[in-house]
């Protein structure tokens, strides 16, 4: 049997309230290196939630989430947020700042040197897919949406963390897109060996994606399962996911009829 990849991340009986509002409820789960774990549900479910407490954006107000071992509590929230690539739908740019600026962004805070920033901007560049000479100069007002997307990406990666928080990042994107740069990320996780946590409420993202799938449902982890064992899945909720997918295929073939 293989051994089990190191845990970057757990939560313990971890929740959120907001005064009397219960937001998460007792999660526990954890994430190991190399994997795409991806937190599928409605809006409202408590999905992004998760995601804020790996980076400490909020604290659990019971249980407790650890990093690499360690309370998210117990670092120094800054730092611990430079470890951690973040991605957000619309990518989140700084539009005042260059691709290059908002490339560099955590390894000009870290006081990289200026060739290193060079050098590190046209290399995260190249990687998704966007030329450093012709991109590196303009303003995300001048991307399309796709181009955006993939800088945010490459500002994620750019100094080298080895774990990826990402939201929604390809919502907002047109179909056809949204496909292309799922399958070029989930190729640029594996082949550079990064563990990433992925937010999404669309299934057919979560396979194409994921390598595990936490389904949620009011604040807690309904079914915890590689993508395989989701298909076969009996749970109500998780068989309402499957039927949406049924029918976008079937609309699809009577659209080729």
């Amino acid at each position: 049997m293989a051994e089990e990849s190191p845990i970057i991340v757990e939560f313990r009986g971890a929740g959120f309230e907001i005064g009397a509002a219960k937001i998460l409820d007792d999660i526990n789960l954890q994430i190991h290196k190399g994997e795409i774990l991806i937190l599928l549900g409605e809006s409202g479910c408590g999905k992004t939630t998760t995601l804020k407490l790996v980076n400490r954006l909020i604290e659990p107000t019971t249980g407790e989430v650890t990093v690499e071992g360690r309370a998210t509590t117990e670092w120094n929230p800054i730092n611990l947020r430079r470890r951690i690539g973040y991605v957000l739908q619309e990518a989140g740019l700084f539009p005042h700042f260059s691709v290059a600026e908002n490339v560099a962004l955590v390894p000009d805070l870290e006081n990289w040197d200026a060739a290193q920033k060079r050098e590190r901007t046209a290399e995260m560049l190249e990687l998704v897919g966007l030329n450093p000479q012709k991109f590196a100069n303009r303003f995300p007002h001048e991307l399309s949406g796709g181009q955006r997307q993939r800088v945010g990406v490459a500002r994620a990666l750019a100094a080298n963390p080895e774990l990826l928080l990402l939201d929604e990042p390809f919502g907002a994107l047109d179909a056809i897109t949204r496909v292309k740069l799922q399958k070029e990320f989930a190729a640029l996780v594996k082949n550079l060996g990064k563990t990433a946590v992925f937010v999404t409420h669309d299934l057919h993202e979560a396979f194409v994606l994921g390598t595990r799938i936490c389904l949620m449902d009011k604040g807690r982890i309904v079914l915890n399962d590689v993508p395989e064992n989701f298909r076969q899945s009996d749970l109500p909720l998780a068989q309402a996911y499957l039927e949406t997918i049924s029918t976008e295929e079937s609309l699809a073939a009577d659209g080729h009829r």
